[in-house]
């Protein structure tokens, strides 16, 4: 017999079960969310959170159990009949379309609309010019075409869209996984702000101080069941840990092993002066073997230009880059995975630039190196399937992704996919960009311990985060962007939150000049 409806309560989900054939992504769940509260929802990738986020937003249905809203007992069919119930999503995988304009996703599907059924275009710009205006983002143009958005503009403008309908109920998932510093703070604002008119906030998110900045209370969900609900003030950071995992997490950060530089050894990769046409100004580096670079910076200071042009795809109108102390030019990506440079990427956004999500595992490591495996022009099927399982094996992903399409794994699972690719490649220097953003605490372990033991074997990583501890407990070195150029470096010990915050807002001496490589 089912409890007796508690009406203060904005979302109850009891014994919630649902599952996708073998795979159990519920298993007689629960969650309670009070009235006018922000509540967090966490749990490691696969725990079931997304799966809530869909059943509350009519996505998918369940195959056992209660949902209630505001205390009635509800069934979800489709996204429609969320949004009827005053429940709105803004979805970490982002639904922005990107060839319409940020008008038209911000209005899509109530554009306004004439009687003969066409939209009244100026009306809608005038409209959307309003609504950002609304939550300070003025500068945006509605008529802009969503693909020319960088991607934490995307997240906000996706953000913006479940706001701007004035939701009773409001999931947001993974908010945060591309926003750092201000764009934060931005939410934050928005957060309070909402909570103050009396919206309801489910908040799903990675990063725990966050929870605490923004939330009332929150519950803990482990392979699909529901494992603890409590206040903020309630729970330490390393319980919380520990009910995600189920065991403790010691060491977040591996220990740093790199040894100093040999007299005469030529760095992996040095870039002397290298600039773009556009943000990257003058910007010069040198990696060594075996060592974590980390790259710092407020959004748009160069970083993602400064990636791009290391992978050939942003050109340089000026500077040198040397591999192993060769000058090389980068004209395109197939230039950088070339066996003789050996430079790989793993983008900021897996989904739509690292993978090609509808292929099985085993298609997308495969992919870049294809030619190995193929005689006269046929694919030697066992070759490649045994060396994809053996990469697989290296980066801890289940043996079915060498059959299943990467949409059937989380988000953590895809993106070691995408780093098995560059095993399988064998490159020597990986640029990873932001690689742990939207995955969860124990997948984030495993991603510095790969990192660590591919520097430790000879590699070299360059390495950007939004988030400065990350940098901080991860790279030997650190090097700080601002407006193009580097503003500071730190090394070692000398690497700090306050440092590397201050030099990214431009409170920096002037960058050092470059260390002298052996080959000068």
């Amino acid at each position: 017999m089912a409890p007796e409806a508690d009406l203060s309560e904005a979302i109850s989900a009891v014994a919630i079960s649902k599952r996708y054939g073998a795979t159990v992504a519920l298993d007689h769940a629960e969650i309670r969310v009070r009235g006018g509260q922000v509540h967090a929802l966490l749990g490691e990738n696969g725990a079931g959170k997304t799966t809530i986020v869909k059943l509350l937003s009519g996505l998918v249905q369940p195959d056992e159990g209660e949902l209630r809203v505001f205390g009635r007992r509800v069934s979800i069919a489709n996204p429609r009949a969320a949004h009827r119930l005053g429940i709105q999503t803004a979805f970490q995988e982002l639904t922005l379309i990107p060839d319409l304009t940020v008008s038209q996703n911000l209005l899509l599907p109530y554009e306004p609309a004439a009687a003969t059924g066409l939209i009244k275009r100026r009306q809608a710009v005038q409209q959307v010019q309003e609504i950002l205006a609304l939550f300070h983002l003025d500068d945006v143009d509605p008529r802009a075409e969503v693909r020319d958005l960088d991607l934490p503009l995307r997240q906000k403008i996706e953000i913006v869209k479940a706001v701007g309908r004035a939701p009773r109920i409001l999931l947001l998932d993974e908010p945060t996984s591309t926003l750092s510093g201000d764009d934060v703070d931005w939410l934050g604002g928005l957060i309070a702000a909402l909570k103050q008119r009396g919206v309801t906030i489910l908040f799903i998110s990675h990063r725990i101080p966050e929870v605490h900045m923004f939330c009332d209370g929150l519950s803990v969900l482990r392979n699909g069941k529901h494992v603890g609900t409590f206040r903020c003030d309630q729970i330490s950071d390393d319980d919380v840990i520990r009910l995600m995992i189920g065991h403790d997490l010691e060491h977040t950060f591996p220990p740093r092993t790199r040894q100093q530089r040999s007299r005469g050894r030529l760095p992996a990769l040095a870039a002397h002066d290298i600039a773009t046409s556009e943000k990257l100004a003058a910007v010069s580096f040198q990696l060594d073997v075996g060592e974590i670079l980390g790259v710092a910076g407020l959004q748009g200071m160069g970083q993602l230009e400064l990636f791009l042009a290391l992978f050939g795809m942003a050109t340089l109108t000026r500077g040198r880059l040397e591999i192993d102390g060769r000058h090389v030019t980068l004209a395109a990506p197939s230039d950088a995975v070339r066996e003789n440079i050996g430079i790989s990427l793993l983008p900021e956004d897996r989904k739509s630039e690292g993978l090609f999500v509808k292929l099985s595992g085993r298609a997308n490591v495969s992919l870049p190196v294809i030619d190995r495996f193929c005689r006269f022009g046929w694919i030697d099927a066992a070759r490649e399937l045994s060396a994809v399982d053996q990469v697989l094996a290296q980066v801890n992903v289940h043996p079915r992704a060498l059959y299943r399409p990467c949409t059937s794994f989380s988000g953590g699972n895809q993106q070691k996919i995408a780093l098995a690719k560059w095993l399988l490649a064998e490159s020597r220097i990986l640029l990873m960009y932001d690689p742990t953003r939207g995955v969860d605490i124990g997948t984030k372990r495993e991603i510095y311990l790969f990192m660590r033991r591919f520097a430790e074997r000879g590699g070299a990583i360059l390495f950007y985060s939004t988030e400065v501890p990350e940098l901080v407990g991860l790279c030997d070195r650190v090097l700080v962007l601002y407006r193009g150029r580097v503003a500071q470096e730190f090394d070692g010990s000398a690497i700090s939150e306050e440092g590397i915050i201050r030099a990214a807002l431009g409170h920096a001496q002037a960058a050092p000049p470059l260390r002298q490589t052996a080959a000068s």
